[in-house]
């Protein structure tokens, strides 16, 4: 295993509601990360097609038709644009956790992929529970999304979504499972409004979203990779926002790299800048973290406190035995 590597976060535009633009940019970006020698890349929360702020700040009748578009541009697992971004991924020779509105049958699902560099999906999960109105568009993940960290040859990559961060003991069966490099995906957050214009609570905030992931960062020493999307005012009006107070174009974007002390790595960016962020890193410097404090080994007390997981997802149905 490579212990000094090297990271990226993308904080970019999607290509709103297009699935095909979307694989295109997310190649694109695969593309520049290969160039630029990063080793572990993550992307947003539903990279593709976008996340719909929509359900936010407008009415089930009014997100109706765009809803409709977003379910036709949301992206299968097993799909030709999947394997387009897996090739993509094999001639970069890099590690990707891929965030995107998977597409299975009927329903949609807040996904990650984890791509190997041998352009292979070795695990896949969904945000466990979508959070508030996200529920009238996407499905749960079931147990097998409980998984969360695999290993590379860049060390134990790890991956969660948006408000997953705010699950104790989600984070709690990461940290079991040995992360080492976080993804944390997700969607484009904005500052919190005038209050005399809006009533909007600090924890849907950019900051605050930041400052989750750095948590993570600090109670599972680990590094992680903070990757957010970005909105511009060319697309408002086709994201039907125009006029949105919670809305801040260009904006939205706020991509950290934290060390496993919680500690920047980079420097902030302007919340509409678009690229990858990275810098580069060195697994043992976890060690510095964990030889003062690690949460599930010498700093846990499992005779006193511990956690139940069920590993087994349920079914829709189930065949009896003849």
């Amino acid at each position: 295993m490579t212990q000094k590597i090297r990271v990226g976060a993308v904080q970019a535009e999607p290509a709103w509601i297009d699935l095909q633009g979307g694989v295109d940019k997310t190649i694109q970006l695969i593309q520049q990360a290969s160039r630029d020698g990063v080793n572990v890349l993550g992307f947003p929360e539903v990279w593709i097609p976008g996340y719909p702020w929509i359900i936010w700040t407008r009415s089930v009748v009014e997100s109706t038709e765009l809803m409709h578009d977003y379910m036709a541009n949301s992206m299968s697992r097993t799909s030709p644009e999947m394997a387009r971004i897996c090739a993509a991924v094999k001639e970069a020779g890099i590690f990707v956790v891929l965030g995107y509105s998977e597409r299975d049958g009927a329903s949609l699902y807040i996904a990650q992929s984890f791509i190997s560099t041998e352009g292979k999906i070795v695990h896949h999960r969904r945000k466990v529970k979508p959070t508030h109105v996200e529920r009238s568009i996407w499905g749960d993940g079931q147990a097998d999304s409980l998984k969360s960290v695999v290993d590379t040859p860049f060390g134990k990559v790890g991956g969660l979504n948006c408000w997953e961060h705010l699950q104790p003991l989600l984070r709690y069966y990461e940290y079991c499972q040995g992360v080492q490099v976080h993804v944390a995906s997700w969607p484009p957050m904005f500052p919190l409004p005038d209050p005399k214009e809006l009533k909007w609570p600090y924890h849907e905030t950019a900051e605050a979203s930041l400052r989750a992931s750095q948590f993570l960062a600090v109670e599972g020493q680990s590094f992680v990779i903070l990757s957010t999307q970005v909105i511009t005012e060319r697309n408002l009006e086709k994201l039907n926002l125009l006029g949105v107070k919670i809305i801040q174009a260009p904006g939205g974007g706020f991509s950290m790299i934290f060390g496993p002390d919680g500690k920047e790595l980079c420097e902030p960016w302007p919340a509409g800048k678009e690229g990858i962020m990275q810098t580069d890193i060195d697994l043992r410097d976890i060690d510095y973290a964990k030889g003062l404090i690690d949460t599930v080994g010498h700093y846990s007390r499992p005779d006193l406190l511990s956690l139940l997981v069920n590993p087994k997802a349920a079914q829709t149905y189930k065949l009896m035995d003849s």
